[in-house]
């Protein structure tokens, strides 16, 4: 397979392994609802930074990517800044920012693409698909790195998206290019548009339901009593008389539509008084005829993306914004209703306004995730979507009349984890920080920290092992004996799970039972990697 060869591509081929791990920190003040690390996000900062922060908590967990990444137009200017040890990289920043007289434009941009696009490809689930917007100036680089990458066989479609309606009358070879392009690639090579992606598997029909097959689904709602007060009301069994309490974010639906769908038998009633209602979603209704969709995209243009930043804003607040119906499209043919949706480019935040969109259209669960090194990530990424979720605008457009609901947490990136300022102990991390990083750094797998039980040193399963880390942001701990793994905690530790043939590892500063006694037990001791109990103050 023909590779490209990039001045620069020697430093930047592994340079996302050595990207610091910078913990993500959540900041309640800008975001709406309870911050929560495996909800909605927005994260503030480099995104080659950020997407090594996602590795702990989303590797192989994203299902979509879409990224709209510099054009190298020559007129963006945009900087390479990546910290890369070369001093060809170094001379580089000196020569910022990238305009058309650089005539090494083109090695900057695939320099820069290159470590994200590894980096982003770790985070893709094995049944996820990649999209990329770009036009003639970098496209044919992209093609080549994206073959590398992820194979060239599972390159999948080059849309061409007419994204201009008006004809360009400064075209100087006289000739209006109208179009621009969106690349896709699968990860495991199999991909088919066929609408929202149904697992049929999950579907069954115990209670032999004349509507077919269906299954359970969740009808909590995307917006708080303030938000949308309609949305919140005490339920009743009919049956029972039991009443539930909406959630904390309201039911799906308003009473009207809820009161159809007890009617019609669709809600699950649980066992258990202080459960959760929930309702039955039927095969037949989700499965649509499969229709293919022309590789020319018509139906939306970039100035419709214009007139959507200025119906939220009032004005044009950011120059060229993707319409949140194009990337909102691109979603529903290739995820399913819960899937992670990825933007490491963010800009105006048009993929979480999209991934909004879809779940208000057919009441998903998708979850997004956007990263956006710019300042604006709060004044506009994230102030766009406050505005869409609570339905107000400078301009009372239908898409704003109501809002769409939902909710995200702000993140900025911390500082990395240093070895040499942990040995110091004058940078602690937090436990969920440094156990994230731990965990992905032994399994390769990401931490699911919603499973983490920080009381009993648990920090969660991989597919071989139960984790254990015994740390508290406490040097005086660390230096104790009770950061040590004994054997009265090797015992307890060994009886708390069920091993289903996994053996349990134990991080830990320092171990108090030989392995002769371990091992019989199912636990293997990992030092961690810093003798912090050996530190003295200063």
């Amino acid at each position: 397979m023909p590779e490209l060869q990039f001045k620069g591509k020697e430093f930047v081929y592994n340079h996302h392994l050595t990207v610091p791990y910078r913990p993500l920190e959540m900041d309640a003040s800008k975001s709406i609802g309870k911050p929560n690390l495996n909800g909605n996000l927005i994260i503030h900062g480099d995104n080659l930074h950020a997407l090594k922060a996602l590795l702990p908590l989303y590797a192989g967990k994203v299902d979509c990517i879409f990224i709209d990444p510099p054009y190298n137009t020559g007129n963006e200017n945009w900087s390479y800044n990546d910290n890369v040890n070369s001093p060809m990289m170094r001379e580089w920043l000196s020569s910022n920012p990238v305009t058309i007289e650089d005539g090494l434009r083109h090695d900057k941009w695939c320099a820069m693409m290159y470590p994200r696009l590894k980096l982003l490809y770790e985070l893709l689930s094995e049944d996820g698909i990649f999209w990329m917007t770009l036009d003639d100036n970098e496209v044919h680089h992209a093609r080549t790195i994206l073959d590398e990458i992820f194979g060239e066989p599972h390159f999948v479609v080059q849309l061409v998206w007419k994204s201009r309606k008006a004809e360009d009358t400064r075209a100087l070879s006289g000739i209006s290019t109208d179009h621009e392009y969106v690349l896709c690639y699968a990860k495991n090579g199999a991909f088919r548009a066929s609408g929202v992606a149904i697992d049929v598997a999950k579907f069954t029909n115990p209670d032999n339901d004349d509507r077919g097959q269906w299954r359970s689904a969740d009808m909590t709602g995307l917006a708080s009593a303030e938000q949308r007060p309609n949305l919140h009301y005490v339920l009743t069994n009919p049956k029972t008389g039991i009443k539930y309490p909406s959630p904390e974010r309201g039911w799906r639906y308003e009473k009207s539509e809820m009161l159809r769908r007890v009617e019609e038998n669709r809600i699950l009633w649980p066992s258990e008084p202080h459960g959760r209602p929930r309702q039955k979603l039927f095969l037949r209704e989700l499965q649509r005829t499969t229709k293919n969709f022309s590789s020319v995209v018509t139906f939306i243009s970039t100035g419709d993306g214009s007139k959507e930043i200025d119906s939220i804003f009032g004005s044009r607040v950011f120059d060229f914004p993707k319409p949140s119906a194009l990337v909102q499209f691109l979603i529903e043919q290739s995820t399913s209703q819960d899937a992670v949706v990825l933007d490491s480019f963010a800009g105006s935040g048009t993929t979480g306004h999209a991934v909004l969109a879809a779940n208000a259209k057919d009441t998903g669960n998708r979850r997004f995730i956007l990263v956006e090194g710019e300042d604006y990530a709060d004044s506009l990424t994230a102030e766009r979507l406050r505005r869409v979720i609570h339905g107000r605008g400078e301009k009372r457009a239908t898409l704003l009349s109501d809002g769409l609901g939902g909710e995200f947490t702000f993140c900025t990136l911390g500082e990395s984890l240093d070895l040499d300022k942990i040995l110091t102990g004058k940078t602690l991390p937090e436990y969920e920080a440094i156990g994230a990083w731990l965990f992905h750094t032994a399994t390769g797998e990401s931490l699911n920290t919603s499973k983490v039980r920080k009381s009993a040193w648990f920090l969660g399963e991989s597919s071989a092992y139960y984790v254990w880390l015994v740390y508290k942001p406490d040097l005086d701990f660390l230096k104790s004996n009770k950061a040590a793994l004994t054997l009265e905690l090797a015992q307890k530790i060994a009886g708390d799970l069920d091993r289903k043939g996994k053996r349990h590892l134990v991080f830990a500063p320092a171990k108090y039972a030989p392995n002769k006694i371990l091992l019989p037990l199912g636990v293997e001791y990992a030092p961690l990697p810093f003798a912090l109990y050996r530190v003295e103050k200063d």
